[in-house]
């Protein structure tokens, strides 16, 4: 004769097993993403990015870079790339299906109708990474910061 566990304690030992599984593999993934540290330059942030991502934020970077005043320096900033004069102009950034660009409210505002193709929230603007970045549009918006920045 067997002694049967109930269905529900079964049901609540694989329940626990699982999420035990899946917390110590969410920590695991900390823990590797800890042990590289965070980017310490844009180059470094760059290097880490995998295409296709990588090669729209090489053309993000230039087109910013083209825009703004000689004396901008890159820097990283919040754990993402940036721009900044005397404080930051602009962040850049790679995620999996787009890469960003963080300008201000302001200045997504005042482009709205320009970027009615493109999924933006206050702060920022997503450019899907299969589709070609809108260079001119970008540095149009990269200069508009800048005049922004000088009030």
């Amino acid at each position: 004769m067997t002694v049967g566990i109930p269905v529900v304690v079964c049901q609540q030992i694989v329940s626990s097993t699982i999420t035990g599984m899946k917390k110590a593999k969410i920590a695991k993934r900390r823990l590797a993403a800890r042990s590289k540290g965070a980017a310490k330059s844009v180059d470094e942030y760059l290097a880490r990015t995998p295409e296709p991502a990588h090669g729209v934020l090489q053309e993000m970077r230039a087109a910013i870079h083209s825009a703004l005043p000689r004396e901008a320096t890159e820097t990283i900033s919040y754990g993402i790339p940036a721009f900044r004069l005397k404080k930051v102009v602009v962040w850049f950034a790679a995620f999996s299906d787009h890469c960003s660009l963080f300008p201000s409210a302001a200045i997504i505002d005042q482009f709205k109708n320009e970027l009615q193709g493109f999924s933006t929230s206050k702060g920022t603007i997503h450019f899907p990474t299969e589709k070609p970045l809108p260079i001119a549009l970008i540095k149009e918006i990269v200069k508009a910061r800048v005049e922004q920045m000088k009030d």
